[in-house]
């Protein structure tokens, strides 16, 4: 029996969402008595080095460009891997993958799923309590899974990254897909140009910003902000709606839901909508001229004041203490 992780690669790095499934994964083959077992797509040598590292046993290693995009071919692939190594539980990342394939899997398999797990699970007999967050982050609910196999995706940046000296097998394995009709046409693949930020559902550090800015025009105050912390840039719904950011950017109920070890946000009000995705902070740091801001009864720190004075300074600030660390 094993634990089966659906593991990314993107940009030639594996995602560390992906890195933090196999984690759990480990995990969970530790309070089993079982073993941690990779699929990857198109994996070079050192990327199935760090997979390894990360807590695979064994390594499934596939080449094939149809998994590219097509979630119902990448559900058959797993489901072929589950059923090749005896899978009773299978992990994906909580993200535009696993959103697709895990619900498909889980009906291909008659397998029960908790869809962004926030905690490592108990084990009680056959069964996994899974936590995971309700009501947009408001309360945490405990599941219970009883079937025989069990799908868990996680909430990136939920847990820590380990990385030992483990050396996983790697074994080739071929996908069947001659009695497939995938009704999917992937006519063209785009991905997010990021530049070299780190993906906002990976990102650690996020600095944020929304009306209060005035116009896309403003938006260098908030990329130098970033670039001094090395952190990714995102913002409100509205900013995106009104095309002063790429969607991408969306961070909230609606757009991209973030858990970054630290948020700025600049000039954003904190509706509902916005909190429900970004809650889930370890800290936040707000910074508006409206001192009745809703934002402010959920943040960690508060700046009250202009913006356009604030965040240049506090961008001079990190700059300066960083060169006297040097």
């Amino acid at each position: 029996m094993s634990v089966l992780v659906y593991t990314e690669i993107n940009k030639g790095r594996v995602k560390k969402a992906s890195l933090e499934c196999i984690n759990y994964a480990a995990k969970i083959a530790e309070l089993t008595g079982s073993t941690v077992t990779a699929f990857v797509n198109n994996a070079d040598a050192a990327q199935l080095e760090e997979i390894g590292k990360a807590g695979a046993s064994k390594i499934l290693s596939v080449k094939n460009d149809k998994l590219n995009a097509d979630s119902i071919l990448i559900s058959t692939a797993i489901e072929q891997a589950a059923k090749a190594e005896g899978a009773k539980v299978i992990v994906f990342a909580f993200d535009i993958v696993g959103k697709a394939v895990a619900p498909r899997l889980s009906a291909k398999l008659k397998a029960g799923l908790v869809a962004g797990a926030v905690d490592y699970p108990t084990v009680s007999g056959v069964t996994l309590e899974v936590r995971k967050n309700v009501f947009s982050g408001k309360a945490t609910a405990l599941y219970s899974i009883n079937s025989d196999v069990k799908i868990i995706s996680l909430l990136p940046n939920s847990f820590p990254l380990i990385s030992g000296d483990n050396k996983a097998t790697v074994a080739d394995f071929s996908v069947d897909f001659s009695a497939v009709n995938s009704k999917i046409v992937v006519k063209e693949v785009k991905p997010n140009d990021a530049g070299g930020a780190t993906p906002l559902p990976e990102a650690e550090l996020v600095v944020s910003a929304g009306r209060g800015l005035k116009g896309p025009e403003n938006w260098k105050i908030i990329e130098d902000l970033a670039a001094s912390l090395g952190a990714t840039t995102a913002c409100s719904r509205p900013v995106a709606d009104m095309h002063w950011r790429p969607h991408h950017e969306h961070v909230g109920q609606t757009g991209v839901a973030i858990r970054p070890n630290l948020y700025i946000a600049v000039g954003i009000s904190g509706a509902i909508q916005h909190l429900a995705g970004v809650n889930g902070s370890k800290t936040i740091v707000v910074i508006n001229n409206d001192k009745e801001a809703p934002f402010f009864k959920s943040a960690d720190y508060g700046v009250i004041g202009d913006a356009f004075t604030i965040v240049p300074k506090l961008t001079e600030a990190i700059k300066k203490f960083k060169a006297n660390q040097n």
